[in-house]
């Protein structure tokens, strides 16, 4: 006696949820492609995944990716790549996605003043969303254009446009070096500033001035100079001549750790001593702060837990979840480019 085998039911359809949910094929896609908010109620989007479980509905995963551009995908831009920090933020957000089964594509801005071409254009349906890092004005505008959810890492809180931001407590890093260096008896001090426009330089800037003007006694100077160390060494070569004959500065406070090994050479093609004449201190703890002899007294920036900060708050945002909130901690790490000031 032979068996006829049965044919398998068919495979329900996102046709059938929407008929089971009583809404549109529409409303379906946007529900299960988590698309919904903003267009659908919270509870018919509800109403909706109970049909799917009820059917057993499974989507099509390519389709999906596909149709609805969820591909697992997250973008993340820099200013540039041959910065450290940047790449420790990377390594941060890329460990965060592979736990999660997403990929992350690293692009740089040039120069940090903006990407050179717009990416998004023909990105935009390969990927799920942006995290920004460190980003200046210029290019902050241009992605807040990106219909895409939008993370900014060390960037301006009152700037609108972002879905979720992940900030270090950079104000409180230089308020740090700066106690550190009044407290030695510092009261001569040049503030050796990036020349990129972005928040965090403005913070860091503004933290010193307003520490140096509740001060008595002290006196400070800003030059600017682009992020490299030749011009760095420059920037410093040209403040300490111009000093002259008047009393030299007894510290140069760097913007960052690559300004810093800039301004202790210019010491040196001075005949002068870091930190017995003159001390020196950076900010973001690069390895290149332990390369340099003395040694940098810097500020450690937690490079790292930016990024995975950042890809848990666009992952977050991605699913409906609540966001992390608070400031990262900053931390002063002393070494050798520090001392009290050479009595006169």
């Amino acid at each position: 006696m032979s068996s006829t085998r049965q044919p398998a039911p068919p495979r329900p359809t996102s046709r059938d949820v929407a008929r089971t949910a009583g809404v549109s094929q529409a409303t379906v896609s946007l529900v299960l492609g988590d698309k919904w908010r903003g267009r659908v109620s919270a509870a018919t989007a509800e109403r909706v995944r109970d049909s799917a479980r009820a059917l057993g509905y499974r989507p099509n995963l390519a389709a999906r990716s596909l149709r609805l551009g969820r591909t697992r995908t997250a973008l993340l831009v820099v200013p540039a790549l041959t910065n450290e920090f940047f790449a420790r933020v990377y390594t941060g957000a890329a460990a965060v996605a592979a736990e999660h089964d997403f990929g992350v594509v690293l692009y740089p801005s040039p120069d940090g003043t903006g990407p050179a071409r717009d990416p998004f254009a023909s990105a935009r349906a390969a990927l799920d969303g942006v995290i920004a890092s460190s980003m200046a004005a210029q290019a902050v505008g241009a992605l807040r254009g990106v219909d895409l959810p939008l993370v900014m890492l060390d960037s301006d809180p009152d700037e609108h446009g972002a879905a979720a931001r992940v900030n270090l407590d950079i104000a409180d890093g230089m308020r740090q070096v700066t106690g550190h260096l009044l407290g030695l008896g510092h009261r001569r001090i040049v503030h050796l500033a990036s020349a990129v426009d972005t928040w965090t330089f403005a913070v860091r800037a503004r933290a010193l001035r307003e520490a140096v003007r509740d001060t008595p006694g002290a006196v400070l100077r800003t030059v600017t100079a682009p992020l490299d160390v030749r011009a760095g060494r420059e920037a410093a070569e040209a403040v300490l001549a111009s000093s002259a004959p008047g009393p030299l500065p007894t510290a140069i406070v760097c913007d960052d750790d690559i300004l810093a090994a800039g301004a202790c050479k210019a010491v040196r093609r001075l005949g002068l001593r870091v930190p017995d004449d003159i001390s020196v201190t950076g900010f973001d703890d690069l390895a290149l702060a332990t390369a340099v002899e003395p040694e940098l007294t810097t500020v450690r920036l937690p490079a790292e837990q930016v990024g995975e900060r950042g890809m848990t708050a666009l992952l977050a945002v991605l699913e409906g979840r609540p966001v992390e909130h608070g400031d990262l901690p900053v931390r002063l790490v002393v070494r050798g480019s520090t001392a009290p000031p050479p009595t006169a």
